[in-house]
């Protein structure tokens, strides 16, 4: 059965695609049964906050992990039973795993990192990493 708004989200993935290049972002997976969590990046006081969403991801299946200077997200969400999915005209939520990594300011403390689950959302603290990245740029003049 076609769908009427196929052209939508096509267009949407391209989109997405497009911008997580130009912007830093891994492109979503495109392989069935993966998937890439929407992730959020902001400081609160001295820490760097990560947050990731994760709906219908169960906290047992989450690991954080953080190894020289990389930040790493992964887990999986689990495949309904095959008798729930019967009927589906339209399928969007993907399953499987997902992993994403994120490279920390120099200077951060790993040890003391934390990490939350709540409401299908895991927030990571990263404390003292904000002044890295609030840092402005510095203009270099270019001679000759």
């Amino acid at each position: 059965m076609l769908s009427p708004f196929r052209g939508f989200r096509d267009l949407q993935s391209e989109m997405d695609r497009l911008f997580g290049e130009a912007f830093g972002r891994p492109p979503r997976a495109d392989a069935e049964g993966g998937w890439t969590p929407a992730v959020d990046v902001l400081t609160r006081g001295d820490d760097l906050i990560i947050r990731a969403e994760l709906p219908g991801v169960r906290r047992e299946d989450v690991e954080v992990t953080v190894s020289n200077g990389v930040l790493t997200l992964a887990g999986e969400r689990r495949e309904e039973e095959e008798r729930e999915r019967a009927g589906y005209l339209i399928r969007e939520r993907r399953q499987g795993s997902f992993r994403r990594s994120m490279t920390l300011p120099e200077g951060v403390n790993e040890d003391e990192i934390k990490a939350t689950f709540r409401d299908g959302v895991l927030e990571v603290s990263v404390p003292g990493a904000s002044a890295a990245v609030e840092a402005p740029p510095r203009r270099i003049e270019i001679e000759g």
